[in-house]
């Protein structure tokens, strides 16, 4: 699967003004253009690269929506419909497929029963062993490790490496949208996006550069302490029998989604994974995978921090990963066609840095990996005025 594109077409900036400028074509900014659009507005996006190849395309295409909590479970709740109603205009692959949490130990299966009482047995659908054991295609005597799971049905599947190019093509051709590609972002001010190539004008400026805040206001990232999460990521060939297209999630994906760390067990569960897989809360994993639309699958993570990531990948690291998916797929190994690293904006302070730089110009970034899943959301929020800036 390529993300390569033909040569670069001539740049030519907008003439006059838009509604709206974005600045950053990940998926954030992506779906807030789809937003203005969809709400009659005119719209640039203004991209430093000639594609998406940030953290919109690096992550596993899961819109984790049941494992939220609070303010982030209604923006994720908003955002799925919104990913269902962009699908249909841009023919993107997102099946509701839901996601599937494998419970390996009687402890994990109590973290998955005391969310199913906090939010019912339709959001959380537990599963038996065998169900789950027949969904990862795992055979009736390899199926000893599993005490069930369940399926938390409101998840969405999405293809990363589709998504945000296909909706960043769909808006190029509505009417009042334009975007604008190899074009960096110099600097802004109320009214004006100054680029590379020359100054673009709208009368609400929109930044939506994740991690890169910091490249164009850096007092304002330090104020919210954002820095860079580094991911180990893998793409492996899928094992023979593997059925399911929801995304899989583990014991370590309950230890890191606030949902699954509310529940009474939860502390119980840290402490059980820590006797028995110390190395992977070392890495801080998310043992997980989902399936991409040509069969293979995608498998991570790890999660290390720094206010600059290095581009080296620990080896061991991707190792233990994939060592763990294999557990979890019940095979003896898995056959790796790519490595990359993943790279998204962090915060200790909070998931959502909104803040306004100037008038008439906002910063947003989601500082908590789940761009992907509160995406559409976000945009809805923004247009109806519900986001609460950040102090």
């Amino acid at each position: 699967m390529s993300l390569t594109t033909a040569p670069p077409a001539p740049v030519t900036l907008p003439r006059g003004r838009s509604d709206l400028l974005v600045v950053g074509a990940g998926i954030v900014g992506l779906a807030h253009a789809v937003e203005a659009v969809r709400r009659g507005l005119s719209v640039t996006v203004i991209e430093r690269d000639w594609r998406p190849v940030g953290a919109s395309v690096r992550n596993f295409g899961h819109c984790c929506v049941t494992a939220q909590r609070g303010e982030l479970l209604d923006l994720a709740t908003r955002s799925r419909a919104g990913w269902l109603d962009a699908a249909a205009r841009a023919g993107l692959w997102a099946p509701e497929a839901g996601a599937l949490v494998v419970a390996r130990s009687a402890t994990e299966l109590a973290v998955l029963e005391e969310l199913r009482t906090e939010r019912g047995a339709d959001a959380v659908r537990l599963r038996t062993r065998d169900q789950v054991g027949d969904a990862l295609g795992r055979s009736g005597e390899d199926r000893g490790d599993l005490a069930g799971g369940a399926l938390l049905p409101a998840d969405l599947r999405v293809d990363p490496r589709q998504a945000a190019p296909r909706l960043a093509a769909w808006l190029a051709q509505q009417p009042g949208a334009t975007v604008v590609w190899g074009t960096n972002v110099t600097g802004v001010e109320t009214g004006t996006v100054h680029t590379s190539r020359g100054p673009v004008h709208g009368d609400q400026v929109l930044l939506c550069v994740g991690h890169d805040l910091d490249r164009l206001y850096p007092a304002e990232a330090a104020a919210h302490g954002i820095e860079r999460c580094r991911l180990s990521m893998a793409r492996i060939e899928a094992p023979a029998g593997l059925r399911t297209d929801a995304a899989v999630l583990t014991a370590t994906s309950m230890l890191r989604y606030d949902a699954f760390t509310a529940t009474p067990s939860a502390p119980a569960l840290r402490r059980e994974v820590q006797g028995h897989s110390a190395a992977l809360l070392d890495v801080v994993a998310n043992v997980m995978f989902t399936r991409l639309p040509d069969g293979s699958v995608l498998v991570g993570d790890s999660h290390a921090y720094d206010v600059t990531e290095i581009p080296f990948q620990d080896e061991a690291v991707t190792a233990l990963l994939l060592r763990e998916a294999a557990r979890v797929l019940g095979v003896a190994g898995v056959r790796v066609t790519e490595r990359w690293q993943g790279v998204y904006a962090s915060s200790p302070r909070g998931p959502l840095l909104v803040r306004e730089v100037a008038r008439g110009v906002r910063a947003l970034s989601v500082t908590s990996g789940v761009g992907m899943t509160l995406s559409f959301g976000l945009a809805a929020a923004t247009f109806e005025g519900r986001l609460r800036v950040t102090a």
